[in-house]
C-alpha cells in the first residue's frame, strides 16, 4: 500500500517529461551558446570588437534567462531583449562610439587589416624579370602558371605555398603533359584546366598568389604580365612604422593614417579613435561661419510652421465633420484620409511635379488665372512655402485623427454650462476645447515638431535643400534643415562618406533636440498635466 510520501505513476510521468524538457531546453541553449561564441570569436579577430561585445551580451542574457532558476521570469522577453539589444540600443551606442572616430573612406577596416593591405603592395626592382604568362587551376584551386620570358625562355612554376617542385621545366615529347601550343605553354595538364583570358582575369585568387621560389617570387600584375615583384613597404611592428624599399621614406602612424614626414599618405589607413577631432573640425568648419545661422533659423521655422498648419487643418476639418448635422461625412472623412494611405516618397514626387514652373499645373493654372509663373525652385521664399504646403498636405491626415478622438473625450457639460453662461461659438473654442485639447494631444504636438525638425525625407527628395546659398563656402541650400544639412557636409562635400564625422554632428544634433523637447516639458507641464488628467 503506498504512503503519502510515496510518488504515483502520474507524478513520476510528469517530473520525468519535465526533467527531459529541461535537459533539452538546455541543450538548445548551449548549442546556441556555442553558435553566438563562435560568431563573436570570429568577429574579435577581424577587428570588430564592438558588435562582438554586443553578441556576448546577448549570449550571457539568453543564457541567465533560461538557466538561473531566478531569472526564469525574463525567459519569455529573452528573444525580445536580444533584438532590442542589438537593432536598437547597439546602434546608439555604436552612433556615439564612432563619434569619436575616423571611421570614413580611407578607415573602413581595422588595423591588421590595413597593414595586412599595405604589405601587398609590390613593385618590380631594376633586377626583376617579366613575363608573359597563362594560368593552370585545379578542382581544389591550386595554380600552376607558365611563364615566358623576355628572351623566349619557357617554364612551369607552382604556387609557393604548396608542396612539391618550386619550378617545373617544360620538356617536349613523352613528358605526360601533352600537347604544346604554339607559344610553347601546355594546351592541357593532368589534373588542372587551363585559363583563358577571360577566365583568369575575372579570378581574383591569381593577383594574391605567390609563384616560383620563396626566394624570388613572381606575382601576376596585370593580364598580361607576371613579374618578379618585392613589397614596397616594410612594416615595423616595434616602431609602428612602415618604410618605402625604394625611396627609404618613413611612414609613421598618426591616428589611424600612416603618414611620412613630407605628408604623403599611405592607402588604406585604420578605424582609430580620434578624441574630440571630429567635434572640432565640426566646430571650424566654414560652414559655421556661413549658411549654419540661416538654416537654423529656418529649421525652427519650418518645425514650427509644419506643426501649426498641420495641426490647425486636422483640428478644422474635424470640428467640421464632428458636427452630428452634417451630410456625408463618413464618406468626406475617409476620402480625407487618402493623403496619409499613400507612401509620402509618392506623394512628395507627385507636388514636385505639379511645382514644376515649366509644365506643373499650379503654375499653368496661375498663369492662365493670374498671369503669373512663379519660380518655385529658384527663389528662397517661395521653395520654403512650397515645401510649408507639401508637408500640410501630408500632415492633416494625422492631426484629422488625433484631434476627432480628443473632441469626443471632452465632456459635453462643460459645453452646456458654457452656453448658459451666455458663451459665443468662439469663446467655447477658446476658452474650453483648445485647452482641453492641448492637455491631451501636448506630448504628441511636440513629437511631431521633433519630425519635423528631422524631417530629411522631404526636404532631399522635393527639392534636396535647394536653391543653393550663394555666399556659402559649403553645399547649402535655402530649404536646408540642420539634418540635410549634416548630410551633405558628411556625405557629399566630395571628401568622402565621413561616418565618423557624421555621428559627431548627429549626437550634437541630438543634444540640441533633447535640450529643446526638456525645456518644452518643463514650461508646458504637460507630462504633470496629463498624468492629473488620466
Amino acid at each position: 500500500m503506498a504512503t503519502n510520501d510515496t510518488p504515483t505513476t502520474g507524478e513520476f510521468a510528469k517530473k520525468t517529461i519535465k526533467g527531459a524538457g529541461n535537459l533539452l531546453i538546455t541543450l538548445i541553449i548551449l548549442v546556441v551558446d556555442f553558435v553566438l561564441g563562435l560568431f563573436a570569436f570570429k568577429l574579435f579577430s577581424l577587428g570588430y570588437v564592438p558588435i562582438g561585445i554586443c553578441i556576448v551580451l546577448i549570449m550571457i542574457l539568453i543564457s541567465v534567462a533560461f538557466l538561473v532558476p531566478k531569472a526564469h521570469m525574463f525567459k519569455w522577453m529573452a528573444v525580445g531583449l536580444s533584438a532590442w539589444l542589438l537593432f536598437s540600443i547597439f546602434p546608439i551606442i555604436y552612433t556615439i562610439y564612432n563619434a569619436f572616430t575616423n571611421y570614413g573612406d580611407g578607415h573602413l577596416i581595422t588595423q591588421a587589416q590595413a597593414i595586412k593591405q599595405i604589405e601587398a603592395q609590390t613593385y618590380l626592382p631594376e633586377t626583376g624579370k617579366s613575363y608573359q604568362w597563362i594560368a593552370y587551376r585545379s578542382p581544389d584551386n591550386k595554380y600552376l602558371l607558365w611563364l615566358k620570358d623576355a628572351e623566349g625562355n619557357t617554364s612551369l612554376v607552382t604556387q609557393v605555398d604548396v608542396e612539391g617542385a618550386a619550378e617545373i621545366p617544360i620538356v617536349t615529347g613523352e613528358n605526360g603533359i601533352g600537347e604544346i601550343d604554339a607559344e610553347g605553354a601546355p594546351v592541357t595538364i593532368e589534373g588542372y584546366q587551363r585559363l583563358n583570358r577571360i577566365l583568369a582575369s575575372t579570378d581574383k585568387n591569381l593577383t594574391k598568389i605567390k609563384f616560383g621560389n620563396p626566394e624570388k617570387t613572381i606575382q601576376v600584375r596585370s593580364p598580361s604580365e607576371a613579374a618578379e615583384l618585392l613589397p614596397l613597404y616594410a612594416y615595423d611592428a616595434e616602431t609602428n612604422t612602415f618604410t618605402d624599399q625604394l625611396t627609404g621614406k618613413v611612414y609613421y602612424d598618426q591616428k589611424g593614417t600612416y603618414v611620412a614626414k613630407t605628408g604623403q599618405r599611405l592607402i588604406p589607413g585604420y578605424t582609430a579613435v580620434v578624441g574630440m577631432d571630429n567635434f572640432v573640425q565640426f566646430i571650424n568648419s566654414p560652414g559655421l561661419r556661413g549658411p549654419l545661422v540661416t538654416i537654423v533659423i529656418w529649421n525652427f521655422i519650418f518645425a514650427t510652421g509644419s506643426l501649426l498648419l498641420t495641426f490647425s487643418v486636422g483640428l478644422l476639418i474635424s470640428i467640421i465633420y464632428g458636427d452630428p448635422k452634417f451630410k456625408g461625412k463618413k464618406l468626406l472623412r475617409s476620402l480625407l484620409l487618402i493623403p496619409y494611405t499613400i507612401p509620402s516618397l509618392i506623394t512628395i514626387l507627385i507636388w514636385r511635379g505639379m511645382f514644376n514652373p515649366d509644365l506643373g499645373i499650379i503654375n499653368r493654372m496661375l498663369e492662365s488665372v493670374l498671369n503669373i509663373s512663379p519660380r518655385w525652385f529658384t527663389e528662397p521664399w517661395l521653395a520654403r512655402a512650397a515645401l510649408l504646403i507639401v508637408n500640410t498636405w501630408l500632415g492633416y491626415p494625422y492631426w484629422m485623427l488625433v484631434t476627432s478622438g480628443a473632441l469626443q473625450s471632452i465632456p459635453s457639460d462643460i459645453y452646456e454650462a458654457a452656453e448658459i453662461d451666455g458663451a459665443s461659438g468662439w469663446q467655447k473654442f477658446w476658452g474650453i476645447t483648445l485647452p482641453l485639447l492641448l492637455v491631451s494631444v501636448g506630448p504628441l504636438m511636440i513629437s511631431s515638431f521633433i519630425f519635423n525638425f528631422n524631417n530629411f525625407n522631404l526636404i532631399y527628395a522635393f527639392i534636396n535643400g535647394g536653391p543653393p546659398i550663394p555666399t556659402a563656402t559649403t553645399q547649402a541650400g535655402y530649404t536646408d534643415i540642420i539634418i540635410s544639412y549634416v548630410y551633405n557636409l558628411a556625405f557629399a562635400s566630395g571628401r568622402g562618406v565621413q561616418y565618423g564625422y557624421a555621428s559627431a554632428i548627429t549626437l550634437l544634433l541630438f543634444i540640441l533636440i533633447a535640450i529643446m523637447s526638456l525645456l518644452q516639458f518643463r514650461f508646458t507641464n504637460m507630462w504633470e498635466e496629463v498624468g492629473e488628467n488620466v
